[in-house]
């Protein structure tokens, strides 16, 4: 796979365990940013109901995913917790004529969003194991034995990457959104002022 997005653009992939409150983070930063057109905040295409869940997505069938997938509708997707995520093509054609796109990631995928995108810079989103715990027993989504099963998976050690920042999301909302809008901010400040 080539690297569709290497342009005057950039991606940001946010990243984290489940309950850490990445959607949370992101839409504070997406008010943050409301004003500015060349931030854009990545719709994904999930199979999953558009009524389940925090995060607003365009909601598709398997076989409708699958369909999309073949006629290459997606600059990238990827499996997780049983469901199908995928970034729309014409993503890569914003990132590609000088858009920052940000996106909710999986740190699965990140090597195919890698690929897809070339450089990349990730947000890993972090909180306390018993503020997880809280969190995803609040959501009411899943039992018990599904929510150790998230706190207990295994992902790739992403944290040594120098492309990732770390964002503790444990306490006030404002104050990890803060750093979550500051790595934004200087993201887009070095695309357009390179050193």
């Amino acid at each position: 796979m080539t690297a569709v997005g290497q342009g005057r653009g950039g991606l940001i992939v946010v990243v984290g365990p489940s309950g850490a409150g990445k959607d949370s983070v992101m839409g504070f930063a997406a008010r943050h940013f409301a004003y500015r057109p060349d931030i854009l905040f990545v719709r994904r295409v999930i199979t999953r109901p558009s009524d389940a869940g925090s995060e607003v997505h365009e909601s598709v069938s398997t076989a409708e995913f699958e369909d999309m997938s073949r006629s290459g509708a997606f600059a990238v997707s990827w499996q997780a917790h049983g469901l199908s995520y995928g970034v729309p093509v014409e993503i890569a054609d914003r990132v590609a004529s000088g858009m920052t796109a940000i996106v909710n990631g999986s740190r699965a995928a990140l090597p195919a969003i890698r690929e897809a995108f070339g450089t990349i810079a990730v947000a890993l989103v972090t909180a306390d194991p018993a503020v997880l715990a809280k969190r995803l027993a609040e959501r009411g989504r899943e039992s018990e034995e599904d929510v150790l099963r998230r706190l207990t998976r295994q992902t790739p050690d992403i944290i040594a990457g120098p492309d990732v920042t770390v964002i503790d999301n444990s306490g006030r909302l404002d104050v990890a959104g803060q750093r979550f809008v500051a790595l934004v901010e200087r993201h887009c400040a070095a695309l357009h002022h390179p050193a």
